[in-house]
C-alpha cells in the first residue's frame, strides 16, 4: 500500500492526512459491506493514526519529495490538523468500544445515572410543591427498595396535611380513580416535567402513584428492562389491593410507554387487564428509536450500525416492543404525541397507533391518536401544558373528572 503525504499539496489522486487514494479506502464508503470485523476497524483506526505519525515525519525530511507548505510543528493548519485526526479517531473508536463492551449501551437507553436536578431531596416531594404527597418504600423483591410518591387529588389537599401512612393508605379507599405513572429515562420522579404532570392529573380528581424504577433516583438495584417490567407489576398489585374495583389507569411517558405495555401485556395475559391504558410520546420498539434519536445522527448512516449499536442494545436483552405487545392488549388505548417531539419522533407514534387500530386483540376496545401540533411547542414532554388536556382524558375515559 503506497503512502502520500499530499495534506495541501494538489495532485490529481491526493486525499487529506495522507490518506491512500480513495480505492485504497472504498471500504468505509457508504457501499460498503454493513458487517466489517471488528478487526478491520481497529485496523483501521491504527491505519489512521500511523497515517499522522508519518505525514509530520515527510514534512520534517529534509529529501522529501512531497513538502508541507507553510505547515510548521506548532503552526495553526498543523494543529487542525491533529484536531481533525483526534475527532475522526474518536468517532471511529466510540462503535468499537460500544461493541466491545455493550454494557454502556444499556447506560445509554436507560439514562439512571442522569439525575436531574441533582439536589432534589426525593423524601421531600413538598420541596417541589407536592405538600399533599407521601414518600415511602417498597420492596418488589428482597434485597431491592424502590421509592415511591403517592399524591392525593387536590380536592383532598387541606385534609392531607401533617397525615401519616395510615391515612394514606384509607385515602385510596375514596370514590376517586387512581392514575399509575411510568416515567422515562434520565431523572427521577422529582423531575420538574413530570411534577408538574402530577400536579395536572391531582387537580383533575386522581391520585397518583409514580415510582422510581429499580438503579434510578433513591431506590436499590440496577437497571433492565425484566427489573423494570417488575417493578411497575408490583406497583400496580400493590394499588389494586387497597382500591379494589374503582379505575386504575396506566399512563406512560417516553421509556415508560415500554415498561407500560410490557405491563399490560402481562396483565392481559392473565385476563386482568386495567381499564386504560394512555402512552405519552411512545415508540415501536427500542431499536426504531434508538435509530431515530438525535444522539444516533452522526452513526445513523454508517455501514455496520446496526451491528455496532442496534445488536449492542439486543445484547443486553433490551427489547421494549410495544409493536408487538399491541397485539396482546385489550383495554382502551389513548396515544398522545407531539408533532415537533425530537427525542421520540412522532412518526414512531403513529405507526404504534396504526398497528394498534388493525390489532385483533384491541378489536372492540377504544383506541384513540391524539396529536399535538408543532406550533405549539409542546415537543417531547410538555404535553401536560395543553389546555384541552382535561377535556381529552374525559372524553376518552367517558366519564366526568372525579372533582367535578
Amino acid at each position: 500500500m503506497s503512502w502520500r503525504c499530499c495534506v495541501f499539496h494538489c495532485e490529481s489522486e491526493t486525499t487529506l492526512f495522507g490518506l491512500p487514494k480513495e480505492d485504497d479506502i472504498r471500504f468505509i464508503m457508504s457501499g460498503a459491506d454493513p458487517c466489517w470485523s471488528l478487526r478491520k476497524y481497529i485496523n483501521f483506526a491504527l491505519w489512521i493514526s500511523e497515517s499522522a505519525f508519518n505525514v509530520d515525519e515527510a514534512a520534517s525530511s529534509p529529501g522529501s519529495s512531497h513538502v508541507v507548505a507553510a505547515s510548521p510543528r506548532g503552526g495553526l493548519m498543523w494543529r487542525l490538523r491533529k484536531l481533525l485526526i483526534c475527532v475522526l479517531g474518536i468517532y471511529i473508536a466510540i462503535p468499537v468500544i460500544i461493541k466491545v463492551c455493550p454494557s454502556i449501551q444499556a447506560k445509554l437507553v436507560f439514562l439512571n445515572f442522569v439525575r436531574v436536578p441533582y439536589f432534589i431531596d426525593l423524601k421531600r416531594p413538598q420541596d417541589q410543591g407536592l405538600n399533599h404527597t407521601r414518600n415511602f418504600y417498597l420492596q418488589p423483591e428482597e434485597g431491592i427498595n424502590i421509592g415511591v410518591w403517592h399524591t392525593v387529588p387536590s380536592v383532598m389537599w387541606r385534609e392531607a396535611q401533617a397525615k401519616d401512612a395510615e391515612w394514606y393508605d384509607k385515602s385510596f379507599q375514596s370514590s376517586h380513580p387512581v392514575i399509575l405513572y411510568l416515567h422515562g429515562n434520565a431523572g427521577t420522579r422529582g423531575g420538574d416535567h413530570r411534577v408538574q404532570l402530577y400536579k395536572v392529573l391531582c387537580s383533575l380528581g386522581y391520585h397518583v402513584v409514580t415510582f422510581d424504577y429499580r438503579g434510578w433516583g433513591d431506590s436499590e438495584g440496577s437497571p433492565s428492562e425484566k427489573g423494570m417490567t417488575t417493578d411497575a407489576l408490583f406497583l400496580y398489585q400493590w394499588i389494586k389491593q387497597r382500591i379494589g374495583q374503582k379505575p386504575l389507569y396506566i399512563w406512560g411517558h417516553s421509556l415508560g410507554t415500554g415498561v407500560a405495555t410490557n405491563l399490560v401485556r402481562r396483565l392481559c395475559d392473565r385476563g386482568t387487564p386495567p381499564d386504560s391504558l394512555i402512552l405519552e410520546s411512545p415508540f415501536t420498539n427500542i431499536r426504531e428509536e434508538a435509530k431515530s434519536h438525535p444522539f444516533s445522527m452522526v452513526y445513523r448512516y454508517l455501514p455496520g450500525f446496526d451491528w455496532f449499536f442496534l445488536d449492542s442494545i439486543a445484547a443486553n436483552d433490551i427489547r421494549f416492543a410495544s409493536d408487538e405487545n399491541v397485539n396482546h392488549i385489550s383495554c382502551p388505548v389513548l396515544i398522545l404525541h407531539a408533532e415537533d417531539d425530537t427525542v421520540v419522533p412522532f412518526q414512531l407514534g403513529k405507526k404504534l397507533y396504526d398497528l394498534a387500530a388493525q390489532s385483533k386483540s384491541l378489536n372492540g376496545h377504544k383506541v384513540q391518536f391524539i396529536p399535538f401540533s408543532s406550533s405549539l411547542g409542546y415537543r417531547h414532554k410538555f404535553i401536560y401544558k395543553s389546555p384541552q388536556l382535561p377535556n381529552i382524558l374525559s372524553d376518552f375515559l367517558s366519564a366526568p373528572h372525579p372533582h367535578v
